[in-house]
């Protein structure tokens, strides 16, 4: 039997199951995974209808009103229907009969809204009306409207008299919710003609560079945590704690992938299952090219697997050379500094986002030494705290992170880095210690004046933390697992780098 799995067609064994049909896919443990059982397109007839004129094509926005309900009875009877007139207030295509009773009520039309005339107050000469501007006026149909022109408004200007309406149908979706299972059972059994998606392909936009990198941060897990599952849209709120500028603004269409810039839930993460007006708080990231059968049916809850094009561009952690090697993959030159051997580790990328750095064409990636790098472990359970220390130093987005130095001279107990101090609010006190070792990481918690500071501990002590505070002015974060003498001979306002990684 055949099957489509993520856009490729396979052939499976009689009996094969869903575990067969995705071997060898990219997909997250426990992500849930799409099967359409047949190929047969089952049409979801929408609020939306293409007019298709031979001057080109509009879509129709129906609104739900009763002359809303007439136009989709009679599209038959409007097809092939000529431009009547067109002037600067109004396209008229007709005519056409209907039952509508004449009423000389006036109604008030704002631009691009459709709505039914009668041609000397008799029903067997109705019209279907497009107001270019806004006006008050009587046509014999009396107040009611029919929706507004939402796409191929520019053809109202080109119409002319004698041009015709060639077709008239529903924008209609070949992704029904009621020929798609949504699951995570391998045993699944797979029948010919199946479809399969076993991830969300995300296609980025270039011009929303800020907003794309929140997608591919996110994503770069391998999968979302559905945070909402309405009838709207399927929302992630996998990091709102960013830093992220308005940029391209568009209407929220059936796949569009928004990131909100702004306000609350910044870093929000939306795809769109229905189409809604712009809004100046939600950046236009991506577009869904796969997969939108899972953006239709996923819960909150669910984990969905992610794929983005193009992927991450991210050097760090990286040797110069297998960076150079990555990077020349995506056509982009090498800038080495800092340390240029071809063994030295990159630690930072500049610029960082991925959209950018294809844009500029090259990057500088900045090496040091590989036992320049100091490997940590964190061990709290403490989540605010750990998402604080990880926003901080960089460990949030990617494998190697930085401190810069606020405090050190030989012999002190402790060495001190500048935190985040509008970040560390939420720092709530932990159980105070009861010793703190030799290696071990803390933060200043807000309960004390310089929340939000970062320390090392050089020395044990059983009244002072790595930054100096006492037990309830400390939040415990974990263990630095380098060298400790190096620690001891930082200057003020030197970076020093960080990982949980083996490198």
């Amino acid at each position: 039997m055949k099957v489509v799995v993520n856009g490729r067609e396979k052939t499976l064994k009689e009996g094969a199951t869903l575990k067969d049909a995705v071997a060898g896919e990219k997909f997250a443990k426990d992500s849930v995974i799409s099967v359409h059982l047949s190929t047969d397109k089952v049409t979801e007839v929408t609020n939306d209808f293409t007019i298709e004129t031979t001057a080109g094509e509009m879509v129709l926005h129906l609104y739900d009103t009763p002359e809303a309900k007439l136009f989709r009875s009679i599209t038959k009877d409007i097809k092939a229907s000529n431009v009547r007139w067109a002037n600067k207030e109004l396209t008229a295509f007709g005519s056409f009969p209907t039952d509508i009773e004449p009423d000389a009520t006036p109604g008030v039309y704002r631009r691009y809204e459709c709505f039914f005339s009668l041609g000397g107050n008799d029903n067997h000469s109705t019209y279907l009306m497009v107001s270019k501007d806004n006006f008050t006026k009587a046509y014999g149909a009396g107040t009611g409207k029919i929706g507004k022109i939402t796409v191929g408004r520019h053809l109202l200007n080109k119409v002319k008299e004698g041009q015709s309406i060639v077709d008239i149908r529903p924008v209609v979706s070949e992704t029904s919710q009621d020929n798609v299972v949504i699951t995570k059972d391998l045993s699944y059994p797979m029948a010919d003609g199946y479809t399969v998606s076993t991830n969300i392909l995300i296609k980025l936009r270039h011009d929303s560079p800020k907003s794309a990198e929140q997608i591919l941060v996110v994503a770069s897990k391998g999968y979302f945590n559905v945070s909402e599952g309405t009838g709207t849209f399927m929302g992630c709120k996998d990091d709102m704690d960013v830093d992220l500028d308005a940029e391209v603004c568009g209407v929220r269409d059936v796949g569009e992938v928004m990131v909100r810039n702004r306000g609350v839930g910044k870093g929000h993460i939306l795809m769109y299952k229905e189409r809604r007006q712009l809004s100046p708080e939600l950046s236009t990231a991506g577009t869904v090219t796969r997969g939108m059968a899972l953006v239709s049916r996923a819960k909150a809850g669910d984990i969905v697997s992610i794929e983005t094009d193009p992927p991450r561009i991210l050097s760090v952690g990286m040797t110069q050379k297998a960076g150079e090697e990555f990077l020349a993959s995506f056509g982009i030159k090498q800038i080495r500094k800092g340390q240029t051997t071809d063994d030295a580790i990159i630690v930072d990328q500049g610029p960082e986002a991925t959209m950018e750095a294809l844009s500029k064409g090259e990057v500088e990636t900045f090496g040091v030494p590989k036992d320049q790098v100091y490997r940590i472990a964190i061990t709290t359970e403490d989540q605010d705290t750990i998402h604080y220390f990880k926003k901080v130093t960089g460990l949030s987005h990617k494998s190697i992170g930085q401190l810069k130095v606020q405090f050190s001279f030989p012999g002190s107990p402790m060495v001190t880095f500048y935190g985040d101090e509008a970040r560390s609010q939420n720092l709530y006190p932990q159980d105070p210690f009861k010793k703190c070792k030799k290696g071990e990481i803390g933060v200043t918690n807000q309960s004390r004046p310089h929340h939000g500071l970062i320390g090392i501990r050089l020395q044990d002590s059983k009244q002072y933390g790595p930054t100096g505070e006492e037990g309830y002015g400390t939040n415990m974060v974990g263990n630095f697992l380098g060298d400790l003498a190096q620690m001891e001979l930082l200057d003020d306002d030197e970076i020093i780098y960080i990982t949980e990684a083996k490198l």
